[in-house]
């Protein structure tokens, strides 16, 4: 392509980027592209997956008053013989080849030339773009390459359309204006509900510098103390309020809010720029903003998940400098809280009574707001990008929880179905709270304890209630991430005291501090081009053993008043580092016992979330009691796959073969030295991939509270020789796909199909 031609396509994409809508942008394409080409046709058809057929959607050179209504069979014409083979087709004379398809409505009669090049998006075609000639002509190299890339674009921008709903606009006929919008599972469950919409309470972002003179910078000062005071008067409120509705284990998170306020390195930090000469709202700005940086940059999602919450304290905080206030929402029916950045602040505004559904353009399933609507038992769905949150005010919504799915006006078709998976998924609700307090056993006897995965003191109640057999994974980053600088052994000691003896006979197993690379810590802090591969968790503790002696000294003080420890030593890649590691632990075992301390020696066990531990399993266990395998990021570093780019996140499964073959030779290794092995993450949470566990005979699960029940029952109705043979089966098989239909048919054949989509 020479050096003309490609500024042209430059400024065609630039004309694209900045259309007003969707529908200026195809009309920009096909107009400048039939200028640039020297054509006498340009289309654009795109895939209707309503009616699955191709559709003229733009064109400049055919009959205007097609738009619309020529509709092609996928294997129909031309057009749809490059939708088929996803690929180019450049013919001379388009009459003479066998799927010429004539078309009056288009008025084509005439046109000779065609190339047609498939929009393709992450594998999938979404449609076909086409320049015609009246002429006979054969098009050039060039011009093909020209086509594919403006295709390309083409292809974002039918995407990004699909999102705002405009091309279902375009699509949709007389029927109505319904739409879908995927995004991610936040907490399963199915509700309708009509769209009430949050906003944030004040933007931080549009706060402009302001240079203060000395003389008022103490007035700066007394204006932000007031603020903060404020906005900790209406967290005790909103407190209050949910008292009642959820558990006091639960109310803690508006006490992690009141110790962020009350944060030396947040305030002073504040303090701090006032002195220096910016206004409160400024000061404020900058300071939340180098916060939620540091967190926006972690790996762990769950980590990542707090910087949502710093920006809420900050938005707050600012609210009160505006001196702005927060209305409530008066609703009467049920309510679908809907934002681009839902909180939990947020989250107390409607009516607890009328909340069904929470949808958010942003955040994860470890965000806070999705902790709580799993507590709660209502359905969210989060990371809608691009979500139309004008256009969706006092709409009727269908919330999907368990597919991340959400249908905005829906026909009744779709509403008669959403009302009957609901009443099935009552039913579904009153069966699965009968097993709460059932064994986990196999249908021949076999128990499989079930382990609640816990990181903040609001997991602990709803773990309790789901009849969790105690903790597989608490993440003990939390108490290091909310200060200003590393808790002492002391406050250590009470954080850990008070899980222990939540769970109290049940046993608690403690990671070690996993931070560094992906979770730097505020005071702090890590910077590296590769984080995933970085300085992080044992790494750190063994070349900072005074942190790691620090911690280790606390938890096993901990341990004294209910004696239900288990230690585990995270990202372990090779045998000299659990050799150090347990120097350490025994230095700090045998200080506190030479100290009057007497401490028992606890359990413990390693993470197997890198490949290397895999190969490495005969030597690992003659050191250590037990195992857990970390399925996310084993998954991750085995498939060479980050699972939070959009790009790559398709091809991240932790079903794939090489997957079970590694934990299949975790468990046949670690049993052969009479060593347990245990699960945590999703694999774990998952009915179809806990069955396949069950088979390898994995000795037990540790998830979410809110899968426990649904696995529960999982494990009840299979005998564990069945649970063999699926696996043993599974391991013939090649592909994910044709893995996980298996063990999905057996789920159904056992009347558990219920487990895996929504209904009965």
């Amino acid at each position: 392509m020479n050096i003309k031609i490609f500024d042209t396509l430059r400024h065609i994409i630039q004309d694209v980027n900045n259309a007003p809508d969707f529908e200026q942008a195809l009309n920009i394409i096909v107009q400048r592209t039939r200028d640039v080409m020297q054509v006498d046709a340009v289309s654009v058809y795109f895939l209707d997956d309503k009616t699955k057929k191709l559709v003229l959607m733009a064109t400049d050179g055919l009959n205007p008053k097609a738009i619309g209504k020529i509709r092609f069979n996928l294997d129909q014409g031309l057009v749809g013989l490059v939708f088929k083979q996803a690929e180019s087709v450049n013919i001379k004379d388009a009459h003479a080849h066998p799927n010429y398809c004539f078309v009056t409505e288009t008025d084509e009669i005439s046109f000779h030339g065609f190339l047609g090049v498939p929009i393709i998006q992450h594998r999938n075609v979404l449609g076909v773009l086409v320049v015609r000639q009246t002429r006979q002509r054969r098009f050039s190299a060039n011009d093909e390459t020209f086509l594919i890339t403006l295709a390309a674009q083409l292809a974002g921008a039918i995407s990004h359309a699909e999102i705002r709903g405009e091309l279902t606009h375009f699509l949709e006929d007389d029927e109505g204006h319904s739409f879908n919008m995927k995004g991610l599972s936040g907490s399963p469950g199915i509700a309708i509900g009509e769209a009430v919409v949050v906003y944030p309470p004040a933007s931080l972002e549009a706060v402009p510098d302001n240079i203060i003179s000395a003389d008022e910078v103490d007035d700066q000062i007394n204006l932000f103390t007031e603020a903060v005071e404020n906005v900790d008067s209406e967290f005790k409120e909103l407190s209050k309020k949910m008292q009642g509705v959820i558990s006091s284990e639960e109310l803690a998170l508006f006490d992690v809010f009141s110790l962020m306020l009350k944060s030396d390195s947040l305030i002073d930090s504040i303090i701090k720029r006032i002195k220096a000469g910016q206004w409160a709202q400024a000061a404020l700005r900058e300071t939340i903003g180098e916060h939620v940086k540091q967190f926006d940059e972690m790996d762990d999602a769950y980590f990542r998940e707090r910087a949502i919450d710093i920006k809420d304290l900050g938005r707050r905080i600012l609210m009160h400098l505006q001196l702005q206030t927060t209305a409530l929402h008066e609703v009467s029916g049920p309510v679908v809280l809907v934002g681009e950045e839902i909180t939990v602040s947020q989250f107390s505004e409607v009516p607890l009574e009328n909340l069904v559904a929470i949808i958010s353009s942003k955040g994860s399933a470890s965000s806070h707001v999705a902790i709580l609507s799993r507590a709660l038992g209502i359905a969210s769905v989060v990371g809608i990008d691009n979500l139309p949150v004008n256009h969706i005010k006092g709409q009727q919504i269908v919330v999907d929880g368990y597919n991340g799915q959400i249908y905005v006006k829906p026909s009744v078709v779709i509403l008669d179905e959403f009302r009957r998976l609901i009443s099935e998924e009552k039913l579904l609700d009153d069966e699965l709270n009968e097993l709460i307090d059932k064994p986990s056993e196999t249908l021949d006897g076999v128990h499989i304890p079930l382990y609640a995965n816990t990181g903040l003191l609001q997991d602990i109640s709803p773990s309790l209630k789901c009849g969790a057999e105690g903790v597989g994974l608490y993440r003990t980053e939390v108490p290091f991430l909310i200060r200003d600088g590393f808790p002492g052994e002391d406050e250590q000691t009470e954080i850990y005291k008070q899980v222990l003896q939540s769970f109290s006979p049940r046993p608690v197993t403690f990671r070690t501090l996993d931070i560094g690379g992906d979770k730097a810590l505020p005071y702090f802090p890590i910077v590296e081009d590769n984080p995933f591969l970085g300085w992080r968790g044992i790494r750190i503790m063994l070349d900072h053993p005074e942190i790691f002696l620090t911690q280790i000294r606390a938890i096993l003080k901990a341990n004294i008043y209910e004696n239900n420890l288990r230690l585990m030593l995270p990202m372990i890649s090779d045998i000299s580092e659990v050799d150090m590691a347990l120097e350490l632990i025994n230095k700090a075992h045998k200080d506190l016992n030479d100290e009057g301390i007497d401490t028992a020696y606890p359990l413990i066990g390693l993470m197997i979330e890198v490949p290397s531990a895999v190969y490495q399993m005969d030597a690992l266990a003659k050191r250590v009691d037990f195992f857990s395998v970390g399925s996310n990021d084993l998954t991750q570093y085995l498939l060479a796959v980050d699972r939070n780019n959009k790009q790559v996140a398709g091809l991240y499964n932790s079903m794939h073969p090489s997957v079970l073959m590694s934990i299949q030779q975790v468990v046949k290794v670690a049993h052969k030295h009479n060593k347990p092995v245990s699960v945590c993450g999703e694999m774990a949470g998952d009915p179809v991939s806990a069955l396949a566990l069950v088979g390898m005979g994995i000795d037990s699960l540790s998830m979410s509270s809110g899968s426990v029940l649904k696995v529960k029952w999982t494990i009840r109705s299979f005998t564990q020789q069945q649970t063999k043979e699926l696996i043993d089966k599974a391991l013939t098989l090649e592909n994910v796909s044709d893995i996980r239909l298996l063990f999905e048919k057996s789920l159904d054949a056992a009347g558990l199909g219920s487990l895996v989509r929504a209904g009965k």
